[in-house]
């Protein structure tokens, strides 16, 4: 199967447990990968036969920046959820990083794998 990807979706929201992380927005960072045939797209040049990965950006983005959450865990699942039920994918890799989350770590998150 072919794969569309989406990497370093950065996406300004409002997650975590505490209190103080309730009153601001913070970076997420997605990575998508999704299983995807593209040989019907390819073989007529024709983006509508194609995973339109700016709308699916698109909508990505609006999902997780309108919906106030707590976990990444929550946003993983919502996002590969969002993907195989209007995107026509049949299997997709969300990973979903958030920066600056523990001290001493570049990033800290979660990848789940789902399929249709």
């Amino acid at each position: 199967m072919d794969k569309v990807f989406i990497t370093g979706l950065e996406v300004y929201c409002t997650i975590g447990v505490y209190d103080w992380e309730k009153s601001i927005r913070q970076k997420l960072v997605l990575d998508l990968e999704m299983d995807h045939d593209n040989r019907p797209a390819a073989a007529g040049d024709d983006i509508a036969l194609a995973l339109d990965y700016d709308r699916l950006s698109r909508r990505v983005t609006d999902l997780v920046s309108q919906s106030p959450l707590e976990l990444v865990e929550t946003v993983a699942e919502r996002v590969a959820g969002v993907i195989l039920g209007e995107f026509g994918v049949v299997r997709v890799r969300v990973r979903v990083a958030k920066p600056g989350a523990v001290a001493n770590a570049r990033e800290v998150g979660v990848e789940i794998v789902r399929e249709a």
